[in-house]
């Protein structure tokens, strides 16, 4: 996408990211929240095979959406990864970032795994994963969607 770069971050160095906090605190999604003590306590550094945490960043070098992947830990099934903590700041919404991220990071996820399952309880949210290929379901523990990956589509 023209002027926005997504790259792997690390939210130890990462400039930028404590405003994304506060916004996102704003808003009431305290689920960055919890990224950054997951991140901070070494709960969850997207370390495992497959896993990342990305950024997109805009031609000023700020960070305007973030979004990870990892093995999903309720399921403990290694082919089935988790999208976490995607988060996209309000003023780029509605600007097909969070489109950009999504298929990026399911582009990576190919290579790992089978299913990607997510939770979200927003009617925004569902209405984008659902318009993005994500089908609802909870099926899986702790999911409220999930999207069988290209050329995984025979296991049905």
């Amino acid at each position: 996408m023209e002027g926005f770069e997504v790259r792997k971050i690390n939210l130890l160095s990462q400039v930028g990211f404590a405003e994304v906090v506060k916004e996102s605190k704003r808003e009431g999604f305290n689920f960055v929240t919890r990224l950054v003590h997951d991140y901070e306590s070494g709960d969850n550094r997207f370390s495992l095979p497959g896993e990342a945490l990305y950024g997109v960043f805009n031609n000023d070098g700020d960070l305007v959406a973030l979004g990870g992947l990892n093995q999903d830990p309720f399921s403990k099934q290694p082919t089935i990864g988790r999208l976490r903590r995607f988060y996209v700041r309000k003023r780029y919404r509605r600007m097909r970032i969070g489109t950009f991220l999504l298929e990026y990071i399911l582009s990576k996820a190919t290579t790992h795994f089978q299913l990607i399952v997510l939770h979200t309880d927003t009617k925004e949210a569902d209405k984008f994963y659902v318009s993005s290929g994500f089908k609802r379901g909870e099926e899986l523990p702790n999911s409220s969607h999930f999207l069988l990956l290209k050329g995984n589509e025979d296991s049905e």
